[in-house]
């Protein structure tokens, strides 16, 4: 982890909520620990205060809670969805959301509309709301691509792991239509001599 990236002590509500994530789903643990190393390291390339580094630090940590929620055949399902399984999949945004707004997690309000929308997309294609360009929070984009990156890096049941090199090609294949054209620029520069490059 970068020094600057936020402890998440024990006995505390994000440290709590985690823990219930990683106990439901080991790999999605895993995934969220390093997708708040990448929201980090970009929102630090992107110049962001502390306060809205800490708030995108828990908002990655958490930004899959919601799947708690989501049903074994759906969550831990070996091929790609089918169209109503994909329903419930998309609805982990929106809980993992009002899940946080039920904590006393401190900045819930930022944190919870990061997690809500770290699913759509930069041409409006995305959920839940189908917002589109900069109506986006920032905090959602950020963490979008930081989840993007680490998901084609890890080995998942319907794709295996990529390369750096395959990764980006693949991110600037969707610049403008899943992620903002202009972080892309920002986190390419940034991951080149970053200890998080996947190999």
């Amino acid at each position: 982890m970068p020094p600057d990236v936020p402890i998440f002590p024990e006995g505390s509500c994000v440290a709590a909520l985690y823990a219930a994530m990683r106990a439901r789903d080991p790999a999605t643990g895993r995934h969220c620990h390093r997708v708040v190393a990448l929201s980090v390291a970009l929102a630090q390339a992107c110049g962001l205060p502390k306060d809205e580094l800490d708030a995108i630090a828990v908002a990655a940590r958490l930004h899959d809670v919601g799947k708690i929620g989501t049903p074994d055949r759906v969550l831990f399902s070996p091929t790609r969805l089918e169209r109503d399984d994909w329903e419930i999949m998309k609805s982990h945004a929106a809980v993992g959301a009002d899940i946080i707004m039920h904590s006393d997690i401190p900045q819930r309000e930022m944190i919870a509309l990061a997690v809500r929308h770290h699913h759509e997309h930069f041409d409006g294609s995305g959920y839940p709301a189908g917002l589109s360009g900069h109506d986006i929070p920032l905090h959602s984009r950020i963490i979008s691509l930081a989840d993007s990156y680490d998901a084609l890096g890890d080995s998942r049941p319907y794709h295996p792991a990529r390369t750096h090199a395959e990764i980006m090609r693949i991110l600037h294949q969707e610049a403008g239509a899943k992620c903002d054209p202009d972080l892309l620029r920002l986190f390419e520069s940034m991951i080149q001599t970053s200890p998080l490059k996947v190999p």
